[in-house]
């Protein structure tokens, strides 16, 4: 692979081959598109949880308040049951309340500016970048553990940290393609590429990557004697 195109070329691949299989990833960024609110909540609270409970919670919660004052007048213990069972939910309604707090402030406005972002409780980069595509279609590029683990496999990337991956793939894309990633990657994660016992047998681009390419290596399978 010499250039952009070949890696464009292999992102839509990987898409082809995922979006029949339904990956949750398709489901959930679909379910919260309705606001910038919702996005900016629904993505925090899916840290460490699966689309599919992340769903569930983030319908359950905007049921019962859509805007930042609606959801202050719920209080801390009511946002936590709504949003049970996802991972670490009481330190998630904390940081919910307190975002809709400063909301509340600002006019209601999320802000789409990367600095701000990070500086509202909960949010990092990961969830930054993940914001800022999916509400206001800046391209960014969100590396979660999909994203990192995958882009390892490929040979995309070598860094050992989720913002060195996200450098190596802004360089490695193209701007227009950056908004592509972090979906088409994450359900390639969910349903073919996964953590353990990959489906190799099912992929392919199996021939670009490094991960499968080594463990045949290691099985001696590219054996040709």
């Amino acid at each position: 692979m010499d250039g952009p195109g070949d890696y464009i070329k292999i992102l839509s691949t990987i898409r082809d081959l995922t979006e029949p299989l339904n990956p949750p990833v398709q489901s959930f960024e679909k379910s919260i598109r309705s606001t910038s609110l919702r996005i900016l909540i629904s993505v925090l609270i899916s840290s460490r949880t699966k689309d599919a409970v992340t769903k569930g919670a983030s319908e359950r919660l905007f049921s019962a308040a859509d805007t930042p004052e609606k959801i202050l007048s719920l209080g801390e213990e009511s946002i936590s049951k709504l949003i049970y069972p996802v991972g670490f939910f009481r330190q998630k309604a904390k940081n919910i309340l307190k975002i809709a707090e400063h909301l509340a402030r600002d006019g209601n406005e999320v802000p789409s500016d990367m600095e701000e972002l990070t500086s509202l409780p909960g949010v990092g980069r990961k969830t930054a970048n993940l914001v800022r595509s999916l509400a206001f279609g800046i391209p960014s590029i969100s590396v979660d553990i999909h994203v990192f683990r995958i882009s390892k496999r490929l040979g995309w990337a070598s860094g050992d940290k989720p913002e060195i991956v996200e450098e190596e793939l802004r360089e490695l894309f193209p701007e227009s393609s950056w908004n592509n990633v972090n979906q088409t990657l994450v359900g390639f994660g969910q349903t073919i590429c996964k953590p353990v016992s990959p489906s190799c047998d099912l992929c392919t681009i199996s021939d670009k990557c490094n991960y499968f390419l080594e463990a045949n290596i290691i099985t001696g399978k590219n054996d040709q004697s």
